[in-house]
């Protein structure tokens, strides 16, 4: 079997593959769009051939438009004919990784509904990408609840307990970003400090952010009727249209439930401009978080699992 990164000719076959099972997948619409976006790339889609040239897997990455590294593992497929999908999928996902940039290995995203372990087709489809990704080093696993905000949906009211401001200066911003990752729940943020110092991991989080296609002019400082910082929020987007970016509250502003001023102003601020869904996660742990997006009216519809090579 040859594993080998596509190329522009293959773009056919690669629109052909149907994925059955009932999970997240790079369809073909999504494909095409995700590719002129420069998000899907042929170097960053592998696929793995039989002797006669016969596609039997295929393994999309994702990464921002001006990324030069994959970030992250959309879909793997692999045919039906295949006897032993795990090991097909295992030696195309651990092929790809060591052809791409040394770094930290893309975490692979699987997006699923409520409640999935008891459903068994899904738990199935699951279980054996789980594997093959473990044998590939993604053996960390991380769920998320996902959240979604429509506009039949009330919009939460301020309550006047904070003011926002624009600061378009960044160094404001990281610093703030330094301030609430101490005691932070977020997995993400736990991790990045674990991989470097306070004030590095700000400065990364902030250059993530400047990424998205979100406009900087939307993010905010809050402050206190005091005039001290009690914290941030961020209204940004993705492909798939506006998302509740990053929130937080410094370390000794918490316990008062500004959490909810927080996220209320961020649901306004794309409501003002019109939204019709915004998307949010939080890890399954970070119950408070959790339990601010119910408090503000957002629905849970689904759950992501990430698989990654840190541990959680």
């Amino acid at each position: 079997m040859f594993f080998r990164p596509t190329v522009e000719s293959d773009l056919d076959a690669v629109l052909s593959v149907t994925v059955t099972d009932p999970i997240s997948w790079a369809d073909p619409e999504r494909y095409r769009r995700f590719l002129d976006a420069g998000s899907y790339r042929p170097a960053h889609t592998w696929i793995a051939e039989d002797a006669d040239g016969r596609m039997l897997a295929r393994a999309v990455w994702w990464t921002f438009p001006e990324g030069d590294r994959p970030l992250a593992l959309d879909c793997i497929w692999v045919d039906g004919s295949v006897a032993d999908r795990v090991a097909v999928a295992a030696a195309l996902l651990g092929a790809a990784h060591r052809a791409f940039p040394a770094g930290a290995l893309p975490e692979y995203h699987l997006f699923l509904p409520p409640g999935w372990r008891r459903d068994p087709a899904v738990a199935a489809a699951v279980r054996w990408r789980q594997e093959a990704a473990a044998r590939a080093g993604l053996g960390a696993e991380l769920e998320r609840l996902r959240y979604e905000w429509t506009p039949e949906l009330p919009v939460p009211a301020d309550r006047g307990l904070l003011e926002f401001r624009a600061e378009p200066d960044d160094a404001a911003f990281v610093e703030v970003f330094r301030r609430v990752a101490v005691g932070s729940l977020d997995d993400d943020t736990r991790r990045g400090l674990e991989r470097a110092d306070a004030r590095a991991q700000a400065e990364e989080t902030l250059a993530d952010y400047l990424r998205m296609p979100g406009e900087r002019s939307w993010w905010r400082l809050a402050y206190t009727p005091q005039g001290e910082v009690a914290g941030f929020a961020i209204p940004s987007a993705n492909q798939g249209g506006p998302v509740v970016g990053y929130l937080g509250v410094v370390p000794e502003q918490r316990g008062r439930g500004l959490v909810d001023d927080l996220l209320g102003e961020i649901t306004r601020s794309h409501a003002g401009r019109g939204a019709q869904r915004i998307g949010a996660d939080t890890d399954f742990g970070n119950a408070p978080m959790a339990a601010a997006f119910d408090r503000a009216g957002y629905r849970n519809f689904g759950v992501r699992l990430v698989l990654s090579a840190t541990a959680h």
